[in-house]
């Protein structure tokens, strides 16, 4: 206006618009949606964006606000929508992966009518510049950053990220490791680095000459300031003052890291020319700042420190119930990997370390055949882990009793009944628990399973990736309810053949339900992404493999993992067999069959006649005791006793038997096949594997054998002592039809 209040109107005067695209403030323009509508350059330069690019549509929470800070900028949304004002700090991380702190204040924009249709927002950088409001947000920023995780590593990066270079252009944390300095974090202004062998580098020890003023602010537990670095360098050595005089350090502080008592280490912060910035010195509110602000450092790497030591606790537990390694399997090669979730965020209780209750095993069977399991027991937790070993365990002893897999699963039922606990309301809360238990015979490439819920594996065949079909999947451990039906109340078992060469991964379900940062588990998105990685290193070694399965699903590990990869191959394998009538002439014919396959197999000579010893006493079993004849029990004064003479299950001629455990016995058979009873047959198998030989005999006696004691003058009674003694290992299992006893001995001898 002029002097007599008139308007004047001046071709050169500036629009808004230039106004705004010449300003040192980042001027940013957003509509009801929060979608930018307008930013000016300087705001490019502020968020890190290429100066072609165009972020209209983009939300102010695309800009690369941290995820912390969100409810933030909603609230800055609400509020200025609502026609008030807002300020406050955003920590932003630039596409560069730079962080910044912003400080922003918006206001509202209103339309011709008065209504407010968008906001305006300015943003500065923050704590460059010294302002004492800054000073103050910076300890906020610092607790709610340090707040939020209670990974050790991941502490000390946020204190650096937070401090340079917003606060400082070099920050080192050295923390004590015993009786050693250790030097944990170096981080410097604009990506410097500073020369080899002049300041010490993360993971080097550090030493203070005495006079030093970190070492000072140790000695005193007090924060330390060095207003002019020029006066303190004398302290330093030679190189290390050369650097610092390079670079302009013109002032640092010096802040003990103490908690709960003890000396943690210390914090040093100093300024340089490394960036710009109005103030170039520290003052005593600097000073006091830093002090204030290391002693929530301390604490924060000390609860660290304290829950590290309680998660590596949690997981030597968890880890201590699942096998470490497997012995080599013959026609099998084996890889696992166990992943524990990420710590439990609970409410009101902190984070938490929990454990698991994913399991896996590999279990050795009769003859070198082979049980694989994988299940998972619902929850998280002590108690989850708890029963997960002792089923385990259950698991195993079943196992090796060369037990069925629909019959394991069945006592796994019953087991996991027991290890209930009250609900707190005066029930019994039951874990429920999938199981997927196969037995898998690598010389037949026959899988016999049974399954209890549990997620199907995959099969990798040649490049084809795909779920094993399984004919037969019933429920869960623990749920099953009693005088359900027949077909419900069961556990069923089916036999499929792989193909040669195949591969199966097992896995739990922690693999796939892994929820992308930012999204949800998609489940079926999940396989695909599995299916693919996996395809893509189908023919590596199952180690390969097993590590690509790990992560190839990305996202937050909210619930742990068990994985299996298990390949078949042919090896060393190879088997040979007959049949024979269970009479006397023919136990030597069955040795005669052993020693040419032994011979033929190159076993060394003595092995292969100990081998043919073994195989004559327990063939000689089977043709005194699976002839046909009639069972009789009578009871005695001395217990139950059938009236069969001949009955050795032990050797050549010893008394009748003992009532034992195994009732199957107690099925009479009719006098008429007494008169006209045939000699059964009984199979002789002999397998080969990479170290040992496994021999095998199978008849239709229902009647499993056991050791019996023989006296001094006994004739018989010593051939399964002798088996027991002189075999690598040896046992009987049911057969659908009878039983088999089988022994294993090793190939070469020791």
């Amino acid at each position: 206006m002029n002097r007599r209040g008139e308007a004047f109107y001046d071709d050169d005067a500036l629009t808004g618009d230039a106004v705004f695209e010449q300003a040192q403030i980042a001027v940013l323009v957003a509509d009801r949606a929060s979608r930018l509508r307008y930013i000016n350059p300087f705001a490019h330069e502020l968020f890190g964006l290429p100066a072609d690019s165009d972020p209209r549509g983009v939300t102010l929470a695309g800009l690369g606000i941290q995820e912390g800070d969100l409810e933030r900028a909603n609230q800055l949304s609400r509020r200025a929508l609502q026609g008030d004002t807002w300020d406050g700090t955003f920590a932003i991380m630039r596409p560069d992966s730079s962080w910044l702190h912003v400080r922003v204040n918006a206001v509202p924009m209103k339309d011709s009518a008065g209504a407010v249709d968008g906001f305006i927002v300015f943003a500065g950088e923050a704590l460059r510049s010294g302002r004492i409001e800054d000073l103050y947000g910076l300890l906020e920023r610092v607790g709610s950053r340090l707040a939020g995780s209670l990974e050790f590593d991941s502490t000390m990066k946020a204190v650096a990220e937070i401090l340079v270079p917003q606060f400082a252009d070099h920050c080192f944390i050295d923390l004590f490791d015993h009786d050693r300095l250790v030097r944990r974090v170096s981080v410097h202004a604009e990506g410097w680095t500073p020369p080899p062998g002049t300041w010490f580098d993360v993971g080097e020890e550090v030493r203070y000459p005495d006079r030093h003023f970190v070492y000072t602010a140790m000695r005193r537990m007090e924060t330390v300031l060095v207003g002019d670095y020029a006066y303190a360098s004398d302290s330093d050595d030679r190189r290390s003052a050369l650097v610092a005089e390079q670079v302009g350090v013109t002032s640092a502080i010096a802040a003990p890291l103490r908690a709960r008592g003890e000396l943690l280490g210390v914090l040093t912060l100093a300024l340089s020319r490394l960036s710009p910035r109005q103030k170039t010195r520290y003052g005593a509110f600097d000073r006091d700042l830093v002090g204030a602000l290391a002693s929530r450092v301390a604490l924060a790497i000390d609860n660290a420190r304290l829950f590290e030591e309680e998660r590596s606790t949690a997981l030597a537990f968890q880890h201590s119930l699942l096998p470490r390694s497997f012995p080599d399997f013959d026609g099998l090669s084996i890889a696992h990997r166990y992943v524990p979730a990420k710590p439990l965020e609970a409410n009101g209780h902190g984070i938490q370390t929990q454990v698991g209750g994913d399991f896996y095993d590999v279990i050795p069977l009769s003859a070198g055949r082979v049980g694989i399991v994988i299940g998972d027991v619902e929850g998280r937790g002590p108690h989850a882990a708890a029963v997960m070993g002792q089923l385990r365990a259950a698991l195993r002893a079943f196992a090796q009793a060369d037990r069925e897999p629909a019959d394991i699963l069945r006592e796994l039922d019953e087991w996991v009944r027991q290890l209930g606990r009250p609900d707190g309301s005066g029930g019994t809360w039951v874990p429920s628990v999938s199981c997927l238990y196969m037995v898998y015979d690598a010389w037949s490439r026959q899988l016999s399973y049974a399954n209890a819920g549990h997620q199907s594996p995959l099969l990798i065949c040649d490049d084809h990736v795909d779920e094993l079909s399984l004919e037969v999947t019933d429920t869960l451990l623990g749920v099953k309810l009693r005088g359900a039906p027949f077909d419900d109340a069961v556990y069923h078992q089916a036999e499929l053949e792989l193909p040669a060469g195949a591969t199966l991964l097992l896995y739990t379900d922690g693999l796939v339900d892994r929820r992308p940062i930012g999204g949800t588990v998609d489940v079926p998105r999940s396989l695909d992404q599995l299916r693919r990685r996996v395809r893509d290193v189908a023919d590596k070694d199952v180690e390969q493999i097993a590590q690509t399965a790990v992560t190839a699903v990305p996202g937050e590990i909210d619930d742990d993992t068990a994985l299996l990869v298990v390949r078949t191959h042919s090896g060393e394998l190879a088997m040979e067999e007959g049949w024979f009538i269970a009479e006397a002439p023919t136990v030597g014919d069955a040795r005669h069959l052993a020693s040419s396959t032994f011979k033929n197999w190159g076993m060394d000579r003595d092995q292969a006649e100990l081998a043919c010893l073994l195989v004559s006493e327990i063939v000689t079993n089977v043709v005194i005791h699976a002839t046909p004849h009639p069972v009789r029990r009578e009871f005695t004064s001395d217990g139950v006793r059938d009236s069969s003479d001949t009955l050795d299950l032990g050797g050549l001629g010893d008394d009748a038997d003992d009532f034992d455990e195994d009732w199957s016995d107690l099925l009479e058979e009719s006098s008429d096949d007494d008169e006209g009873a045939q000699p059964s047959e009984f199979l002789l198998r002999l397998r080969r594997g990479g170290a040992s030989v496994w021999v095998e005999v199978f008849d239709r006696d229902l009647r499993l054998p056991r050791i019996r004691s023989a006296g001094a003058d006994d004739e018989g009674g010593r051939g399964l002592y002798l088996v027991d003694q002189l075999a690598t290992r040896w046992g009987s299992r049911p057969t659908p039809d009878g039983k088999a006893v089988w022994f294993e001995v090793p190939l070469k001898s020791e």
